[in-house]
């Protein structure tokens, strides 16, 4: 009887964990429907290419906080309230401080493509391609402009084919694989699947694609995951204002709790121009290399061991100086024989850059 108690428990456990993991695995299918969010009066906030869930987090592009109250899957609507300003958690901005100020001089930037099919309309002539899909040619943007900052990039062409609710599945060994190269950040290239107009934005006077960032909720990673979201996009709005199109934070893990510094990027939707999805890469990678690196950092730091070196120098300028001074008063035993004799060692010192020029001397 025992043993029967046994198998039955453990049979409910298995079917348990499955379920678990279908409920995970639907809420990371992306794309196969659209929903609208709302805010509380009924005004549009964002669309997303795939379902949103109560709990679902949404950072607007003027950093406005909103939370998931209600869904309408039959509308394909979704209700959130407004919880204020989005700010930064700051014990997860402490831990991403950390490792970036702990790690080696190598900069490596990680990425691969859940999705190896999304294409872009307007370019590839469908939205959705099974050989040489049109995010390739995003990824491959992406790591040329990183690779122009000094920075490796390795980008997975790996396929996880089809575009289902098992595709996070699959591309997780591909994941762990590069996280074995130590990168700084883990990123999943994607495009979205709502209307152009919600992407289309000019940057420096260039039209091209905003690019949303999608955090997965439901991860041991997820509080460093969003704040690492939300450094991309505070440094993107001071430098590039509109890049930056807003942060997601959606039920599901997307692979994300392999690495605090794993991140999905969706660059523009499948009825946008491609080039204008490339072009943004441009942009993303500066601010990656800022965030990641710091702004000018070795600049920096050059710039403050010459000063440093400078401030010795004259400070052992001025007490030779200073002892030459002595020295000739010394010497002379007047003010003016000292001043002239000053004079002379110090155009002697400086090869008549400061004072007389020495004589020639045969």
């Amino acid at each position: 009887m025992r043993g029967v108690i046994i198998r039955v428990a453990a049979g409910f456990l298995t079917i348990l964990a499955l379920m678990t993991l279908g409920a995970a695995a639907r809420a990371e299918m992306d794309g196969d429907c659209v929903y609208a969010l709302l805010d509380e009066d009924g005004r549009l906030l964002t669309r997303r290419g795939g379902r949103i869930y109560p709990g679902d987090e949404y950072i607007s592009a003027d950093d406005g906080w909103y939370r998931v109250a209600h869904v309408d899957d039959a509308a394909q609507t979704a209700t959130a309230e407004y919880l204020g300003r989005a700010e930064a958690d700051e014990a997860a901005l402490a831990a991403f401080a950390a490792k970036k100020e702990n790690s080696d001089d190598k900069k490596l930037v990680a990425m691969y493509s859940t999705h190896s099919d999304e294409s872009y309309v307007p370019d590839d002539g469908t939205y959705s391609k099974w050989k040489n899909a049109g995010i390739y040619d995003v990824g491959d943007s992406l790591k040329k402009a990183l690779e122009k900052r000094g920075i490796d990039a390795v980008y997975s062409k790996e396929t996880f084919l089809p575009h289902d609710a098992d595709a996070y599945t699959r591309s997780r060994r591909t994941a762990e694989e590069l996280l074995k190269k130590n990168p700084d950040a883990l990123l999943d290239i994607h495009r979205d699947a709502v209307p152009a107009e919600e992407y289309e934005t000019k940057v420096d006077g260039e039209d091209i694609s905003k690019v949303r960032l999608f955090v997965g909720r439901n991860n041991q990673n997820a509080a460093e995951n969003k704040a690492f979201a939300q450094q991309i996009k505070a440094e993107a709005d001071r430098e590039y204002p509109g890049l930056i199109k807003d942060i997601f934070i959606g039920k599901g893990n997307y692979n994300q709790e392999l690495y605090p510094h794993a991140l999905l990027l969706e660059f523009g939707t499948h009825e946008i121009e491609k080039e204008k999805a490339q072009e943004a890469t441009n942009y993303i990678a500066e601010v990656l290399d800022n965030v990641l690196y710091g702004p000018g950092a070795k600049a920096e730091g050059r710039s403050a061991s010459t000063s440093g070196a400078a401030k010795g120098i004259a400070w052992v300028i001025g007490l030779g100086l200073l002892a030459a001074a002595v020295y000739a008063l010394a010497s002379t035993g007047s003010l003016k024989g000292a001043w002239q004799k000053m004079g002379r060692s110090v155009s002697e010192l400086t090869g008549g850059i400061v004072g007389r020029k020495p004589e020639k001397r045969d």
